[in-house]
């Protein structure tokens, strides 16, 4: 269950990097650093939320599924 919690503060904070990028992209014309630092952390954030769901699924943390079928009747 922790692990699962851990992945939605990890998407949360994803989103916040995001859109935190997109003000920053939209109101400061003349500094672009606050821009490409937040985006920078979008991609570690993004890379780390993989390395987690990858390790998840190794150690048995979580069981992943297929999408369902439909049986022909």
């Amino acid at each position: 269950m922790i692990i699962k919690i851990l992945i939605i503060v990890a998407m949360l904070a994803i989103l916040f990097s995001l859109f935190r990028s997109l003000y920053f992209l939209t109101t400061e014309k003349s500094d672009s650093k606050k821009n490409v630092n937040g985006l920078s952390w979008r991609i570690g954030l993004s890379i780390g939320l993989f390395v987690l769901i990858v390790a998840g699924i190794f150690f048995g943390w979580i069981e992943p599924h297929g999408l369902p079928t439909l049986k022909p009747e």
